[in-house]
């Protein structure tokens, strides 16, 4: 079974010495590393179609490894772990955690990978990353994004959700096994929908990794401090950014695909059905059971990007 390579993009901006396993002196080099994980099964290492998975909030790379493997027959796929989560650096200012950010890092790394073909698959914050790249046409991309993949997110966040995200976010937890983060994690994201003892627990695998003091254990990939800036969002600042959102929106040309939990909490059905009305016009497909966000792990979410992004005319 194929499995992905590792590689690192050097980025703009300073970065702790001590990288993923914590925050410390900051570097003398005003960079940090983004870590990607590249899969690959056409037999052409440089395969000039690039598609770009990158995933939520408090997720990484590897959340999309199904559906990677299934794509990378076609094209090379590319999932980052954006700074601050999993095998990426972290930053030593906080407030660099922040969707602006994020995408001059993306801007970086399609510089390395120099697509001809260039399509994007978001999942909620992934999503906004891939709005304001193809939202925004004076941006130096190597190739225009040709589809844009949106899961479970638009131009407006339902303020109710971005409540709940916050509850957890950064919260410090320890684990004593897998098998425990996998039952925590699960109260936490059942909304993800359906999955076997086996999904959940490839999908919280990569989700922790051995904590370095004294107590032991596992924790969470990810930088605690992620949670600074999004805690400084209030409801008006957020209201106020959807006019910028839909301004984005409203400016892509990319063949569009928006994926909607039919429970979703985040993107409500009428914004999802604004969307598929104004800008893009994206083609919408619900599942149901499903929340906020669909894994892309099920074969029928699996066969709706396939087919979006290689199989339609």
């Amino acid at each position: 079974m194929i499995e992905p390579t590792l590689n690192y993009v050097l980025c703009p901006g300073a970065a702790s010495e001590a990288g993923p396993h914590g925050r410390a002196l900051a570097s003398p080099q005003a960079q940090h590393r983004m870590a990607y994980w590249e899969w690959n099964s056409t037999g052409n290492p440089a395969h000039p179609h690039v598609v770009v998975c990158v995933h939520g909030l408090t997720r990484q790379g590897r959340d999309f490894d199904t559906l990677a493997r299934a794509l990378s027959r076609h094209a090379r796929v590319i999932c980052p772990d954006v700074v601050g989560r999993g095998q990426s650096d972290w930053l030593k200012d906080p407030m660099g955690y922040q969707i602006p950010a994020y995408a001059a890092d993306m801007l970086v790394l399609l510089g390395e990978l120099k697509p001809v073909t260039l399509d994007w698959v978001g999942t909620s914050m992934g999503g906004l990353i891939g709005l304001g790249l193809c939202g925004q046409p004076e941006l130096p991309l190597p190739a225009p994004i040709r589809r844009l993949v949106l899961n479970d997110v638009g131009p407006v966040v339902q303020w109710q959700a971005l409540q709940r995200i916050g509850s957890y976010l950064g919260q410090p937890v320890r684990f004593q096994s897998l098998e425990q983060a996998a039952d925590a994690l699960w109260v936490l994201s059942s909304s993800f929908g359906p999955h076997t003892r086996e999904q959940w627990l490839a999908l919280t695998r990569p989700m922790i990794k051995p904590a370095t003091d004294a107590a032991g254990g596992f924790v969470l990939h990810y930088d605690p401090a992620i949670a600074l800036p999004f805690k400084a969002l209030t409801q008006e600042s957020a209201a106020q950014g959807e006019a910028v959102l839909w301004r984005l929106y409203d400016a892509i040309h990319a063949r569009t695909l928006l994926i909607r939990g039919t429970q979703s909490d985040l993107l409500s059905r009428e914004t999802a059905q604004a969307m598929t009305q104004r800008g893009p016009k994206a083609r919408l497909v619900e599942f149901s059971g499903v929340g906020h966000a669909p894994t892309l792990i099920a074969p029928d979410q699996v066969q709706v990007v396939s087919d979006f992004l290689f199989g339609e005319a």
